[in-house]
Order: C-alpha cells, then sequence, then structure tokens
C-alpha cells in the first residue's frame, strides 16, 4: 500500500516539475528564437529597402535612417564615440546578404551573391525564381530568409544567410535538452527522498496499529478463556443461569472477535513459507464444507472451476482465503438462491471470481470495503459473528500473495475477484 503511495507521490511531483521546467525551458527558446527571427527580418527589411541597382547592396544613402527610432548623422553634429557607436549596425554589418534583380519581363537585371564561395550566382538566381515562382513575399528556403520587395520597373529578391543564427539555435537547444534532462535525474531522487520522508510516519502509524492488534489479540487470550473456564464451572456447581449464559454467549463472541484479530494480524505481518500448489484442487476442496451451509440457507454454490491452475502459495492462507469469500457471499446473499464460484487462467493470472446477489452497494462503500472493521450496513449486528475484519484478510493474504482483490456491483450481483500470479 504504501509503495504503491510513494509512487503516486513521486509521479505528481515529477509531472508538476517537469510541466513547469517544459514550460520555462520552452518558453527561453521560443522567445529567443522570435528574438533572432525579428533581428534577421528587420536587417533583411533594411537591406530591401536600401537597394538599388546603381549602388553597392546593402550601402544605405546618406538620408536612410538605420532604425526608425534613430536621427540621421549630419556634418554639424558628428555622433559621439561613446564605446557603443554603432552598436546597431555591427549584426548588419555581420550579417551575409544576396540579391537577385528581376525585370517586368522575368529577365535578371543584377546578382549580388555577397563576394563569397558560399553560394554562387547561379544558386542565388535558381533559388529567387523559385520564390517568385512560389507568389509568397517571404519566407524560408533552406538556411535563407528571403523576401521579394517591388522596386522602380524591377522586382528584388533579397535574402539573408541564417546559419550562423540556426547554428546557436541549435547550441541553446541541445543545451536545454541536456540541462532539462539532469534536472529530471536530479529531480526524480529528490521527489523519491521526499516521498519517502513524507510517507515514513504514515508507515510508522500503520505499523504500530498492527502491532497494537497482534498485541492485544494475544494479551486479550487469556482472560477469554479464564473467564469461558469459571463460567463453565459456576454452571456445573450452580446449574444452569441467565446470567451465566449472556457471560458465556458474549465470552464466546469476544472469542471470535481475537480470532480474527489475530488472523488479520498473521496475514499482515508474518512470512508463510510458499509453494507451488494446485489453486484448482484447492478451491474445490474449500467449497465442499460451505455446500451444506448455503443448503442451510435455501442456497446453492455453482461452481466453474478450471484444472490444473497452479500458484505459488501458502495453502492454509490460501483455503482461508476462499472460505472468507464463500463465507462472505451465503451470509449476504439477498434476492437469489445461487452463489456463483469460479476459477480460470486468464492471461498468465488465475483468476477466482465468487459472485452472489445482493442490495444495492454504492460505489463510495465499494471502496472502503476492504478496511478493517468497515461495514456496509449502518446498523451494526454482530450476531452472525461478523466484525468487518474478513474482507481485510483476505485483502491481506491476497497482499502477500503479491497478488490483487477488488470488489463489485452489476445488475443486482456483488462480484469479488480474486487475481494471483500462475506457476509453471
Amino acid at each position: 500500500m504504501f509503495k504503491k503511495s510513494r509512487k503516486k507521490i513521486v509521479a505528481a511531483i515529477m509531472l508538476s516539475l517537469v510541466l513547469f521546467l517544459g514550460a520555462v525551458l520552452c518558453t527561453i527558446y521560443a522567445s529567443s528564437y522570435y528574438e533572432i527571427k525579428k533581428q534577421n527580418t528587420e536587417m533583411l527589411e533594411r537591406y530591401a529597402s536600401s537597394y538599388t541597382l546603381n549602388e553597392q547592396p546593402g550601402k544605405m544613402n546618406p538620408e536612410d535612417k538605420p532604425f526608425a527610432d534613430e536621427e540621421p548623422f549630419t556634418d554639424k553634429e558628428p555622433p559621439k564615440d561613446d564605446g557603443h557607436m554603432f552598436r546597431h549596425d555591427e549584426p548588419y554589418k555581420l550579417s551575409t546578404f544576396y540579391s537577385a534583380a528581376f525585370s517586368e519581363s522575368g529577365g535578371v537585371l543584377k546578382v549580388d551573391n555577397g563576394k563569397n564561395d558560399f553560394k554562387s550566382e547561379d544558386d542565388i538566381i535558381e533559388y529567387a525564381q523559385d520564390v517568385l515562382s512560389s507568389g509568397k513575399s517571404s519566407g524560408r528556403v533552406d538556411n535563407l530568409m528571403y523576401m521579394t520587395q517591388e522596386k522602380d520597373g524591377y522586382t528584388l529578391v533579397a535574402f539573408i544567410d541564417s546559419t550562423v543564427t540556426d547554428n546557436s539555435m541549435s547550441t541553446m537547444l541541445r543545451n536545454i535538452l541536456i540541462l532539462g534532462g539532469a534536472s529530471i535525474v536530479i529531480l526524480f531522487f529528490l521527489s523519491v527522498f521526499l516521498a519517502k520522508k513524507i510517507v515514513k510516519p504514515l508507515e510508522e502509524n500503520d505499523k504500530r496499529q498492527k502491532q497494537f492488534v497482534s498485541d492485544a489479540g494475544h494479551e486479550l487470550k487469556t482472560p477469554v478463556s479464564v473467564i469461558s473456564a469459571n463460567a463453565e464451572l459456576l454452571t456445573r456447581q450452580i446449574g444452569e443461569n441467565e446470567w451465566l449464559s449472556n457471560i458465556q454467549y458474549e465470552n464466546e463472541r469476544m472469542g471470535v472477535l481475537i480470532k480474527q484479530l489475530l488472523s488479520l494480524s498473521r496475514a499482515e505481518n508474518s512470512s508463510f513459507p510458499m509453494e507451488k500448489t494446485d489453486f484448482s484442487k484447492l478451491v474445490t476442496g474449500g467449497e465442499l464444507p460451505f455446500e451444506s451451509v448455503a443448503f442451510e440457507k435455501g442456497l446453492a454454490v455453482n461452481c466453474d472451476i478450471e484444472d490444473n491452475i497452479y500458484v505459488s502459495g501458502n495453502s492454509a492462507q490460501l483455503s482461508q482465503l476462499v472460505a472468507i469469500l464463500l463465507d462472505n457471499a451465503i451470509s449476504h446473499s439477498k434476492g437469489s438462491n445461487e452463489i456463483e464460484l469460479k476459477l480460470k487462467a486468464e492471461h498468465h493470472n488465475a483468476v477466482l471470481t465468487v459472485i452472489n446477489a445482493a442490495n444495492e452497494i454504492p460505489k463510495e462503500k465499494l471502496e472502503h470495503i476492504f478496511e478493517r472493521f468497515y461495514r456496509i450496513d449502518e446498523v451494526r449486528n454482530d450476531e452472525d459473528n461478523h466484525y468487518g475484519l474478513g474482507l481485510s484478510i483476505a485483502k491481506a493474504i491476497t497482499d502477500a500473495h503479491k497478488g490483487s482483490i477488488k470488489a463489485s456491483y452489476h445488475n443486482g450481483k456483488a462480484v469479488f475477484t480474486v487475481q494471483l500470479p500462475i506457476v509453471n
């Protein structure tokens, strides 16, 4: 139970942290990508707007402003060198631009390959023609961002090489993934540590409760035995007595309760020898004593047991498991005279199913049905020596055998299903 709780806590912590960390890193990467793309677009627009057929591409006219928020330089007011001169122009000067100008008839007027050998003029023309045929005014092709602009009597297709920025973004992405992966690993071990710290007090409290049940059961056995012996001696001496009968009756009920408490304690805390067990034969034998009990209540137990199903377990405990489920079905059967007992092999599991007609069981009560002392009926009636411990013992036995048990209610019937791993 606590192992599952720790796993759930770790999963919850990790999911929260991974989502938060992922959101932060994605935001950093996306904002950086947006800023770089925006800067490249602005530089490309600047290049295209300053382009003329008669001048070297990329040079600005004296009257052109580098950016909208900058005043043009004049001879009367030279710029002051404050150590940051031309800081806006630096990325522009370091960038590589390509361009191709086409006449209205589609002829090539001028090609600029950035004065390097990375892209030939033929490559630039081919790229530019593909851009014009696509009909898009801006976009990206390979490692080039492009923009088309209508000039006086010709069409300009301008490119900016984004290889450097692409490599920078790839490096950033790689670093983000490395950082994110390392952080997730660290956070995983941290969440495991925190989960243990959170669950430890609950685990210790549960252990103390189980120890108390065990100790109390053993301590109560002696006085119950003494009371029983004394009541029997008094009965022999003074004969039948109403008060002595009440003492004996209540003492017997107390003995049954103590016996169930000790059974629960053993199932939860003790380790039993496990061996290969013929579960089919065990279920068949465990059902026989209950046929007469069911018959007295007008019930019949219908069996459908598949042969040769073997599990690794303790025969005594598995027999007790079958007995608890059958006793529970007989005691709470309502509206039908039939109880179904099935054993099948499904997906490498032995599936034991006990079905009986019953009053409606709300879903919220089914969730607590395996808890100690839990009773579905609001009014407690211990006349049948049922104290709400049987199903708790059944769950403890199932857990000890690395299996699972669940309860459900369908079409007026209560269904208890146990799954145990099959061994060959």
